[in-house]
């Protein structure tokens, strides 16, 4: 078992995507057959013609894990990101940005087709996010191409559901699993999306009865398909025995989570205006997993992913854009 004090708070492995966001109206969703607040996935030719249907758009590097860690590092955590991306413009885009960030992203680029993974993305008035998902070159993501020292250099280990679905990377995730159990590290998991648990659920199951997981984060919505519970309380319940700290969020009715037989809520934070909920879960996690390998009390880290949730849809994109260091000072005694 590894005993030197971690490099990294946190290595995520996830799509490496690019989010293309565009303001669009409801008569615009229904126009283009959308699955309105939904993420689809879609092939590379309805990704073209989305995307000239849009309106002006705006290009912000995202996917899932790579949101989670853009605001732990602006917090202050150094973390680590895998994911894979084309030998393309848009792979480049990605690259600079995750680097700028502050973020360690060594993964070698893959040549040929298909291209980088994009997210089109349509935000109407009241703030849903309409997420249709080609995921490109991030669903190749081989298992050589895991660095397990990286893995083995980090407190937490956090996977990102989506990237479960595409059967390559879903062997680089169970390898990478297997590292930081060998080097003692936590495992955290979040489910991504219902559609997920639908293909997959067996597998999340089997990985929570055998003890693989650590941290599992969910929506309230996530929980009641993983657990087939549709009461709220009765899927925390199914559940809390099996998991050493769960985690779930219920929008603006806040978020719960056990651990140890402690349970904790806490409130939604304001935020003057929803402009765009791309990214709240993604940043929920930031602030909770920020605090947590820190030892935080509960409240405490339920309440720093509040904020950073509370400030990414304020403004469009799933990237922080004030001061996350200076928003949590309060909760951190600073």
């Amino acid at each position: 078992m590894t005993q030197t004090t971690p490099r990294y708070d946190v290595v995520a492995i996830g799509n490496a995507i690019v989010d293309v966001m565009a303001p669009a109206h409801d008569d615009d969703i229904s126009r283009l057959d959308l699955a309105k607040g939904g993420m689809t996935l879609v092939d590379e030719p309805r990704a073209h013609d989305l995307y000239a249907a849009m309106g002006p758009a705006r290009e912000i590097s995202g996917g899932s894990a790579a949101n989670t860690l853009a605001g732990m590092a602006a917090l202050g955590s150094p973390c680590a990101f895998i994911g894979q991306v084309a030998d393309d413009q848009l792979g480049e885009v990605f690259a600079h940005d995750i680097r700028a960030a502050g973020i360690a992203f060594a993964t070698p680029v893959r040549s040929g087709q298909p291209t980088t993974a994009r997210c089109l993305i349509f935000v109407t008035p009241d703030g849903q996010r309409t997420m249709n998902t080609f995921l490109g070159a991030s669903q190749f993501l081989p298992a050589e191409a895991l660095d397990e020292s990286v893995i083995a250099d980090a407190k937490v280990l956090y996977l990102e559901g989506y990237l479960w679905d595409p059967e390559e990377p879903r062997r680089a995730m169970r390898r990478a699993i297997a590292a930081a159990r060998a080097a003692g590290r936590k495992v955290a998991f979040t489910l991504s999306d219902a559609f997920v648990i639908a293909r997959h659920g067996d597998d999340f199951r089997a990985l929570i009865a055998a003890g693989e997981l650590d941290i599992l984060f969910a929506n309230e919505h996530e929980l009641a398909a993983l657990t087939g519970c549709e009461d709220f309380h009765d899927g925390i319940a199914a559940l809390a025995d099996k998991i050493p700290t769960l985690v779930v969020t219920r929008s603006d009715k806040g978020a719960h989570a056990v651990s140890g037989g402690e349970h904790a809520h806490v409130a939604a934070a304001p935020v003057a205006q929803v402009v765009d909920t791309t990214g709240a879960g993604d940043l929920f996690a930031a602030g909770f997993l920020y605090g947590h390998v820190r030892d935080l009390p509960l409240e405490t880290c339920l309440s720093l992913g509040a904020v950073c949730a509370a400030e990414v849809i304020s403004h469009y994109g799933a990237r922080p854009e004030a001061d996350l260091r200076a928003l949590v000072a309060p909760l951190l005694g600073e």
